[in-house]
């Protein structure tokens, strides 16, 4: 893959990556909809949301599966726009780039894993129908999330590492201010696991994501590289 190409491919992934991923965070917000405000609270008293997202896969199937498949999509997406980000970064802190890219590369496909599992449990709903299918995934929800040896609840913590890593190094090589660096920051601690609730704020996150990447991704397809600005305490 060529310098131009690889522009395009990274240029578009920033634009197009939290675009998605905030149309997914939105669509899984949705799924409770239709739930009396009895039923949200009766979920709501659930030690993990489990309960709630099952019961609305079991309402209306179709809505459930957009939303998760558009949440995985993005969450795909999001590995060449890192790359992209890390690229840009790496010409002036490549150790942070390097390190950053490659730890938020393993949160997300910890976030396949969780997909999978995600999968499987809408697939109970369907053959053994709701009460069994909750019943089954709550008495192993902890080894579900976990997953084999551990290995995917480790990879998860990458995302937290890797996005304060990716953030300071945007920040000290001119590409973020504070401001953008803060951004690209918070949507970095969204939850990770097994069939989570999507919440209001978590909307949000993805809003503030998009307003870090968009405006990047722009720059690159125009072949703007961003201009280096001074790295200060208050700045966008």
């Amino acid at each position: 893959m060529n310098g131009e190409t690889g522009r395009w491919i990274g240029g578009v992934a920033l634009i197009l990556a939290p675009l998605v991923w905030f149309a997914g965070l939105l669509l899984r917000h949705l799924v409770l909809k239709d739930f009396t405000p009895e039923q949200v609270a009766w979920f709501d008293e659930q030690p993990f949301a489990a309960p709630g997202q099952l019961a609305a896969y079991a309402a209306n199937p179709g809505l459930v599966t957009a939303a998760y498949s558009v949440f995985l999509l993005g969450a795909i997406l999001l590995l060449p726009a890192f790359l992209m980000l890390a690229k840009i970064v790496a010409e002036k802190a490549p150790a942070l780039a390097g390190w950053g890219f490659l730890l938020l590369a393993l949160g997300l496909f910890a976030r396949v894993y969780f997909a999978g599992v995600d999968l499987a449990a809408f697939e109970l709903v369907d053959k053994l129908g709701l009460e069994q299918a909750t019943r089954l995934v709550m008495d192993d929800y902890v080894d579900l999330s976990y997953g084999l040896w551990r290995i995917p609840v480790t990879a998860s913590v990458g995302q937290y590492a890797g996005g304060l890593l990716l953030a300071i190094g945007a920040f000290r090589a001119g590409t973020f201010g504070t401001g953008r660096a803060l951004l690209f920051l918070w949507p970095c601690t969204l939850w990770m696991g097994v069939l989570k609730e999507s919440e209001f704020l978590s909307v949000v996150t993805a809003v503030a994501l998009g307003l870090a990447l968009v405006p990047l991704g722009v720059r690159v397809l125009t072949g703007r590289w961003p201009v280096d600005q001074k790295s200060r305490a208050l700045s966008w």
